[in-house]
């Protein structure tokens, strides 16, 4: 596509000319004659010659024709359908003693036509010179395999206030800046520049953003490349390239160069397929030896992200490549609040609307939930024909964000929507009973992304530990719904499936994991991955058989004591049990205020 835009406007010159020639050709075509008239003005001796070529004869009249009007003086062409025919007329004509000029000669090619060829021959010539010399910025991409294909970037209009909730990240990022701007106060003090900084954390938390914040501020080229960027099928190229960068970084020092998700190079030697000698970690090896080899890298600090820190390299992490290891994890309260006032600079919120507010229930959230979420609320503003944002639609945006856009035009049966109704609703009494953390937000049987319904809750405030009856409490949560069916139904769903997978991973990570078990005590059973298939695919287990049995004893020991539980409650509460779930199944959603007034007034529900 980008040939045809760049020669688009040569063909369209050529074709206006080839269209003047046309409409000019066609102005000084000379009037065609019959061959009637032909014949007429010949015996009227008004023909002073005749000139054919090929089955078109030019003739001229002498004077204007006696017997037509039409007809003067000039040059006239006629069509001849039998050559030979009219050839042999013409010289009986003649020799019977008529006085005309009479030739007959072959067709004379046009000068155009015969530079046709020599035109062609050019363009082809340029359209190949185009092609091989054009493409790749002056070279061909074919020869280019082994550049870097990392972005120079100058400036970075990113600084350290574009950024929010980082506060202790930033002030680590403040050195390197430091480091950059004035290295001679450091190199005073005996200090070295930091080689490599690695960011850790969750996707969306921040740090590709954080990086060119610390370009922005330091004033210095900033190169930015993908992990994935190095890895070619073609054996060497990876490292082909990582050497490109280093040295392009060299003639550009002082600068920042960033790997982003690094993991995708950086892997643990002899994970691969292939054993340890595959293009990949020859990619490592080299980009190992040019951040601490014998090679000098004065004034280049290497800044990598990465989600997966537990599959790098030892030898890519440790000091003197990646002095430092820089956690972005998830914001807390503060942080988000921080983080919401940043992106809602740009949109108009009512009056009503309290930040705060929205950063209370978002726990959990990432940088970038928190800028979808405020995105999504303009959407729907936007949908609603509203000039501002509200309070309604931010509460909306936060469920889609965390279950997915309602899907309401979805078809279920009445006992489909029942049972879905038994179930969200034994959810949600047991988070209000038997959880001391968490809170009811909203209840649905309306069908959101994979889910039929859902209960949404939140805890009250963050935490960064959990206790033990903190981890039972979210296993009964967990079976509430499938309790709830079991009461009322006297049969269980597949709707609980998922909940039976979380209510199992909990236990089992409480007895292998947390040592929260009575049986097997302080010991931990963490599988460790099989390195030759990449850590992820295959896994070990480092106990016996008979170990593996007591930890599903105990886990299905914790399973059993919380489904019990959980069952009980509901049974003493069966009455609230049975009357939500018809409210909800009559309003398909109730909001967390109103579920709190249903369960402090139990006179008022209609059982």
């Amino acid at each position: 596509m980008k040939l045809l835009r760049t020669i688009s406007p040569y063909i369209v010159i050529l074709g206006l000319v080839v269209l003047v020639i046309v409409l000019v050709t066609s102005l000084i075509t000379p009037q065609e004659i019959t061959y009637t008239e032909f014949i007429r003005e010949l015996r009227a001796e008004n023909i002073k010659s005749v000139e054919i070529n090929d089955n078109t004869a030019t003739l001229i009249l002498k004077e204007k024709s006696a017997s037509d009007e039409k007809l003067g003086e000039g040059k006239y062409i006629l069509r001849i359908k039998s050559l030979e025919n009219f050839d042999k007329m013409m010289l009986d004509e003649i020799s019977n003693g008529r006085n005309v000029e009479y030739k007959n000669k072959v067709q004379d090619v046009p000068f155009v036509v015969t530079l046709l060829p020599y035109i062609l021959l050019v363009i082809v010539f340029f359209i190949f010179m185009y092609v091989m010399l054009g493409q790749g910025q002056g070279g061909n991409k074919s020869m280019n395999f082994g550049k870097s294909r990392a972005r120079l970037y100058t400036t970075s209009k990113i600084t350290f206030e574009h950024v929010a909730g980082a506060k202790e990240e930033k002030e680590e990022m403040m050195e390197l800046v430091s480091f950059l701007k004035n290295p001679k106060q450091y190199s005073l003090l005996g200090a070295r520049i930091p080689k490599g900084v690695l960011m850790v954390g969750p996707p969306g938390t921040g740090k590709t953003y954080l990086a060119k914040a610390v370009a922005g501020e330091a004033g210095v080229p900033f190169f930015s490349i993908s992990g994935s960027d190095f890895v070619e099928m073609y054996v060497g190229v990876g490292a082909s390239r990582v050497r490109d960068l280093f040295e392009q970084a060299k003639k550009n020092s002082p600068c920042l160069v960033f790997i982003d998700e690094i993991d995708a190079v950086g892997r643990h030697r002899g994970a691969g397929v292939g054993g340890g000698h595959d293009e990949r970690e020859q990619t490592l090896n080299q980009l190992l030896v040019e951040m601490d080899g014998f090679g000098i890298n004065e004034g280049v600090i290497v800044i990598a992200a990465t989600n997966r820190p537990d599959i790098l390299d030892p030898a890519l992490t440790r000091p003197g490549r990646f002095d430092r290891k820089i956690v972005v994890g998830y914001p807390d309260i503060k942080a988000r609040e921080e983080i919401l006032n940043v992106h809602a600079k740009n949109k108009p919120l009512e009056d009503g609307v309290d930040l705060g507010d929205v950063a209370k229930i978002t726990s959990g959230f990432t940088a970038a939930d928190l800028e979808n979420l405020l995105n999504e609320a303009a959407l729907l503003a936007a949908r609603d024909r509203k000039e501002t944002i509200g309070n309604e639609q931010i509460k909306e945006a936060t469920f889609r964000v965390i279950v997915g856009p309602e899907k309401k035009s979805r078809v279920m049966t009445e006992k489909d929507k029942w049972v879905t109704a038994l179930h969200e609703v034994g959810h949600a009494i047991a988070v209000k009973l038997l959880s001391s953390t968490n809170k009811v937000d909203r209840i649905s049987i309306i069908p959101a992304g994979t889910a039929g319904g859902y209960t949404a809750h939140r805890p009250e405030e963050d935490t960064s530990y959990m206790t033990r009856s903190q981890l039972v409490e979210e296993i009964m949560v967990c079976l509430g719904g499938k309790a709830a069916e079991d009461i009322l139904l006297n049969e269980v769903s597949t709707g609980a499936s998922s909940d039976l997978k979380r209510a199992n991973s909990v236990a089992h990570n409480m007895v292998a994991k947390y040592g929260m078990s009575e049986s097997i005590g302080n010991l931990v059973f963490d599988d460790g991955g099989e390195v030759f298939i990449g850590k992820d695919y295959g896994h070990t287990r480092n106990y016996s058989e008979e170990t593996a049995a007591a930890i599903d004893r105990e886990v299905k020991l914790i399973i059993d004591n919380a489904y019990d539980k959980v069952k009980s409650v509901l049974k003493d509460n069966i009455n609230k049990l049975n009357s939500i779930s018809r409210i909800l199944l009559e309003k398909e959603r109730i909001e967390g205020e109103e579920f709190e007034r249903l369960m402090s007034e139990p006179e008022a529900i209609d059982v």
